[in-house]
Formats: C-alpha cells, sequence, structure tokens
C-alpha cells in the first residue's frame, strides 16, 4: 500500500477547518493537519506576501484523485495549490491506521 501526505494552502483557518473536517469525515484522508505560514507568490505581475493556513491530508495514494477533487470544490481560491508527497517510510501501525481509516473509494 502506498500513502500520500496532500498539501493545501487557504486564506483562513475556518476554510482549513472546514476542509480538513470535510475530506476526514468523507473518509478521503485518515487526518489533516492546519499550520498557520506566511506565503510569497507572484500573482498578476506582483509580488504577493499573505499569512495562510496549510493543511496537510495523510491518505492512501489510491484515493489522490478523490481527495483533489474534493479539495477543489471546497476551495475558494482560483488556483489552489494541491501537491502530494508520497510517503516513502512509515511506522507500519501507523500505516494500518491509514488504511483503515481512508474508507472512502
Amino acid at each position: 500500500m502506498t500513502f500520500l501526505a496532500v498539501y493545501t494552502t487557504v486564506g483562513s483557518q475556518s476554510e482549513a477547518r472546514q476542509m480538513a473536517g470535510t475530506l476526514v469525515e468523507r473518509g478521503l484522508a485518515a487526518c489533516a493537519q492546519i499550520s498557520a505560514i506566511e506565503s510569497f507568490y507572484i500573482w498578476n505581475n506582483a509580488l504577493a506576501n499573505e499569512s495562510e493556513y496549510q493543511v496537510l491530508f495523510k491518505t492512501k495514494a489510491a484515493l489522490y484523485e478523490a481527495v483533489q477533487q474534493a479539495i477543489r470544490e471546497l476551495h475558494s481560491y482560483e488556483l489552489p495549490a494541491i501537491h502530494a508527497c508520497a510517503i516513502d517510510y512509515i511506522y507500519q501501525p501507523y500505516a494500518e491506521w491509514i488504511e483503515s481509516s481512508c474508507h472512502a473509494g
């Protein structure tokens, strides 16, 4: 079984909480973690500097498309950042918990 850490960023803590809760309740992610961050990026040819919230979802690789679709459905940004990293090494009991917690699909 392959597991992923899927990341996105949102503009408010309430949006982050709503998205995190929804994906976990739907069984698309075993858990979600929210962190306050500061982002610098170019948007409309200008430097932007914003406070944002990063949401990290832990899920099964087989659910990536459904996770991406759910994030896009719930996201307020015109162009949401959605990316995933494979979890190459994982504590086996924790992997089993992710496996049993992700029941969508």
